[in-house]
């Protein structure tokens, strides 16, 4: 009863409300209610090879499997959860989003054998600016529900490049090659490895630090991500 009565006390003060519809009425480790979790646009591609996000990337880096999990829109749901995760300070808003993506991987055995996740790096700037780097938040998630090795120190981000955003796929390309180099070779030799991001669009970032990740001998390369847009 007094716990019971402590609960409700802490919801007055420190109230929990979904991020899609503002209802109270949702589990307290969740972000979303359960109707909003459900309206959260799922794209299906983790599950099925030959899907576009692996078509993307085709002919630019050789990936064994690619995937992500949710379809990212301007001004959707899942733009305002990232958007929490990026700029608002709230880590685990990036943990419950891996947890979401872990889930779906643990419903097919498309990924079974990826060995680590490397988040993909982020430049240092940016990296000072927010504290963190959030795919290696959703890493951490992923990994809290579906147990992978996590491997941070392997690829590091030598250019500090601008932002992708408005740029062409040419012009996308052209500002981030060479932005990747790999920092300990020894952590990712023979393993098959999944790079990890929080949204993939054109998949220039992916493809420029895919390609030094698979100039290390034996790797073999997959892509995850949280959300894709649609090009």
């Amino acid at each position: 009863m007094l716990k019971s009565w402590l609960s409700a006390f802490i919801h007055l003060i420190y109230p929990h409300n979904c991020e899609g519809c503002g209802t109270d009425i949702l589990n307290e480790k969740s972000f979303l209610c359960t109707k909003c979790l459900f309206q959260l646009p799922q794209t299906g591609f983790i599950s099925n090879a030959n899907n576009p996000i692996e078509k993307r990337l085709y002919g630019r880096v050789k990936v064994e499997e690619a995937g992500a999990a949710f379809y990212f829109t301007k001004d959707g749901l899942l733009q305002h959860l990232i958007g929490q995760l990026k700029y608002k300070n709230n880590r685990e808003m990036g943990l419950y989003l891996g947890r979401l993506v872990g889930n779906q991987l643990k419903a097919t055995h498309r990924f079974d054998g990826l060995e680590a996740l490397i988040p993909l790096p982020l430049n240092e700037r940016k990296l000072r600016v927010r504290g963190y780097n959030q795919s290696e938040i959703i890493c951490e998630g992923i990994i809290s529900v579906w147990p992978k090795a996590l491997i941070t120190d392997a690829v590091c981000r030598v250019i500090d490049t601008a932002t992708q955003t408005n740029k062409s796929l040419t012009d996308r390309w052209e500002n981030i090659e060479g932005a990747f180099a790999i920092a300990d070779a020894t952590k990712i030799e023979g393993k098959h490895i999944a790079l990890v991001d929080d949204i993939i669009t054109t998949g220039a970032s992916i493809e420029s630090c895919g390609r030094e990740l698979l100039k290390v001998k034996g790797v073999r390369l997959s892509v995850l991500c949280v959300g894709a847009t649609n090009l």
